[in-house]
């Protein structure tokens, strides 16, 4: 149900359209000045405003004028007994959503405009709503994390994604580099526009360049039509080159020349085209090194690491895993139909002692296979369903410990050891003291003991 304000000096006309617009099921009001439709758009809330242009005291051009200058939003649909062009120029130029001539079918023609305003109303909101979903979503379904490293990159995102300049993500395979890099596009201006991805690792040079810049027919063997490069479908989005540390010295040069110039030339063509994309790249490999080795760019490096974002492994966020695996928990369970709603104690104890040298993608696709194997009775994730790996790794504990011929301070050791659980307890814990001392299982006022003895 929408909320008009209908303005006219005809009162017999306010009434008729009150009558055929709540018979819509809209809240009506009507006054019959400009002046005192003002009054009303200071101090009330519409969705839609009619009115008249022609006003004794207040036309409705200078009425949209000012609503406008109080920067109120309200669409406004403008009715008139005569057809001027100028004015109906002037009143679109204001933003009004539409210029309806009175006539006898003028109630149809308002009813039509009326719901057509609306629907576009609802329709842009209704994306406004979705876009921020989308974003909640890679900011905490697929970003997830509360250690201080995650909730730096989530806000480096938010800083740079407005900007044009070209990102460099690095991290080891599997930390979710991509999800960095669709984040950053979708927190862009460029969010409406294509994020197109392609692996760099994944083609031999000669196919990268066609795929990349693509092709006119005759450029080669094969070569039947032409055929729209990858640079030129992401057109005013966001190109992700992935693994860009597997490109070869010449395409390097040639994916520079792109930067600097903003221009494409397809295989086999003889005209440059402009092209205008973000590029964000990613690599798992050590570039500066490989700069030194001379199996990088140089010039080519600083252009794509103006922005450089880091991605740690999963093992130097380690609570992280806890709500990754519980999001992948319920993403699996749903996916798959099986009614899980948490983890078996165990579970959780032999995910927290896994390394994950895959990292996230490792987690994922563990948790995955736990879900697909549980039976269709359990509740919970139990233990035996994990992989074998993973639910086979000794505690830390329960490792061999050796002593050295001299012997060892056994007091100094304990010592150390009650140190560095208190800092890891503390980074899980994201510097909460409370939180750290439920970790250690111990109070929190033997949790200040034992952080003031060591100095914390």
């Amino acid at each position: 149900m929408a909320r008009l304000l209908i303005v006219d000096d005809q009162i017999s006309l306010c009434q008729m359209l009150e009558i055929a617009f709540r018979k819509e099921g809209q809240t009506v009001e009507t006054v019959s000045s400009g002046k005192a439709a003002l009054k009303k758009i200071e101090s009330q809330v519409y969705d839609l405003i009619i009115s008249d242009i022609r006003m004794p005291d207040i036309s409705g051009i200078e009425l949209l004028k000012r609503t406008r200058e109080m920067r109120i939003a309200a669409p406004f649909i403008l009715i008139t007994a005569f057809s001027d062009a100028e004015t109906a120029i002037q009143a679109v130029n204001l933003g009004a959503r539409q210029y309806v001539i009175k006539t006898d079918k003028l109630v149809d023609e308002l009813k039509l405009a009326v719901a057509r305003t609306l629907e576009e109303l609802a329709l842009r909101e209704e994306n406004i709503r979705l876009r921020r979903e989308l974003l909640r979503v890679f900011a905490q379904n697929n970003i997830i994390g509360r250690s201080s490293k995650i909730r730096a990159i989530l806000e480096m995102i938010r800083t740079v994604a407005p900007t044009t300049s070209t990102i460099l993500i690095t991290g080891e395979s599997g930390t979710g580099k991509e999800l960095v890099a669709r984040a950053i596009h979708e927190a862009s201006p460029r969010r409406e526009k294509p994020f197109v991805s392609i692996n760099c690792g994944a083609f031999p040079e000669t196919l990268l360049e066609s795929e990349l810049f693509g092709y006119l027919k005759g450029a080669f063997t094969g070569a039947d039509g032409n055929r729209k490069g990858i640079i030129e479908s992401a057109n005013g989005g966001t190109l992700f080159l992935d693994e860009i540390g597997e490109t070869s010295l010449l395409m390097q040069v040639k994916l520079l020349r792109v930067l600097q110039e903003r221009k494409i030339r397809p295989l086999g063509g003889t005209v440059d085209a402009p092209i205008d994309v973000r590029l964000v790249a990613s690599t798992n490999r050590d570039l500066p090194a490989m700069v030194k080795a001379g199996q990088f760019r140089e010039d080519f490096y600083y252009r794509v690491s103006v922005i450089p974002i880091h991605v740690p492994p999963l093992r130097e966020r380690l609570e992280d895993i806890e709500p990754l695996a519980r999001q992948f928990l319920r993403k699996f369970a749903l996916q798959i139909g099986k009614p899980l709603s948490d983890f078996q104690p165990e579970a959780v104890r032999a995910i927290l002692r896994y390394p994950w040298p895959g990292n996230v993608r490792e987690l994922e696709n563990a948790v995955e296979r736990a879900v697909a194997v549980s039976q269709q009775g359990d509740a919970v994730l139990r233990l035996e369903r994990l992989p074998e790996s993973v639910r086979l790794v000794r505690p830390s504990q329960e490792k061999e410990i050796l002593i050295p011929a001299e012997g060892i301070d056994l007091e100094a050791e304990i010592a150390r050891l009650e140190k560095d659980y208190l800092c890891a307890a503390l980074e899980r814990a994201s510097g909460v003291g409370t939180r750290a001392a439920e970790l250690l299982h111990v109070s929190y006022r033997s949790f200040r003991h034992y952080a003031k003895k060591h100095g914390l």
